[in-house]
């Protein structure tokens, strides 16, 4: 295992806590609030990320962290070509639906590319890491990180297989898979959309709505180490740090290979 890998382990390491506190949550009642951006938010959003963010503070000492609730809360920071990603529960409103596709995420940034990654969906018992190598593994919430398995796309079949958002579907997204002769399409929530890709159970994931570095980072580093592609709208590799933007993304495909178009 390389440096890269090896980090990738202890964001998962530390995903698994996370995750013991947001199912901890899950098993209650929990309550639901709107923040200023009108998304919503849970107390265990801002459990996980209480968690997650001193512990990848000792791990990375010195390298600035954007977590969502702390920008939510206290604006941006100024980073520089290194900085970590950290979402501690994507998905929303998958977590409010019950329907388990969420997911705790974490993603060192280096010089605008993910270079090592965790995904983790405490509800299924499903973690994902990308380093050098991309591995999964079945870890239940707070269990140890053992057993990871490597992971690799598959070469592009005859008949392409999509993944799509469950919650954000567009006329957009339907047109480009239309044009892209997409055989049949399935739908998951979060994060793990680019996890189906990376392990072969996809071949491409388009996204033309709105998300946030933080929501894409871990899924794009464990696909890229997978042997998947991230490219924006103009067919670039797609990037990261864009402090001008806010750290908003822009329309991006996920695929399994080189882009197809």
């Amino acid at each position: 295992m390389t440096e890269l890998d090896d980090l990738a382990v202890a964001f998962a390491a530390l995903a698994s806590a996370a995750g013991r506190v947001v199912m901890d949550v899950y098993a209650t009642d929990f309550a639901v609030r709107r923040k200023a951006d009108s998304s919503p938010v849970s107390e265990a959003d801002e459990a996980a990320e209480a968690l997650l963010v001193p512990g990848v503070a000792t791990l990375l000492p010195g390298v600035p962290i954007l977590a969502e609730e702390a920008v939510s809360r206290d604006g941006l920071l100024d980073v520089g070509s290194e900085f970590v990603l950290i979402d501690p529960l994507d998905g929303t409103k998958e977590f409010v639906s019950r329907n388990g596709e969420f997911t705790v995420n974490i993603a060192l940034i280096r010089a605008g590319v993910p270079v090592a990654g965790c995904v983790y969906a405490p509800a299924l018992d499903q973690i994902y890491v990308g380093g050098t190598t991309a591995a999964r593994g079945t870890v239940r919430p707070g269990g140890e990180v053992t057993g990871l398995r490597p992971m690799r796309t598959r070469p592009y079949p005859a008949e392409l297989v999509a993944v799509a958002s469950r919650s954000h579907a567009d006329a957009q997204t339907a047109e480009f898979l239309a044009e892209l002769g997409v055989a049949s399409t399935r739908s998951a929530g979060s994060s793990l959309k680019f996890c189906l890709v990376a392990g072969g159970s996809a071949d491409v994931y388009p996204r033309f709505g709105p998300t946030m570095e933080w929501d894409t980072a871990a899924g794009d580093a464990v696909l890229r180490a997978a042997g998947g592609t991230v490219a924006d709208a103009a067919g670039a590799t797609f990037r990261y740090g864009k402090a001008a933007e806010g750290f908003r993304n822009g329309a991006f495909v996920a695929w399994g290979g080189a882009p197809l178009r």
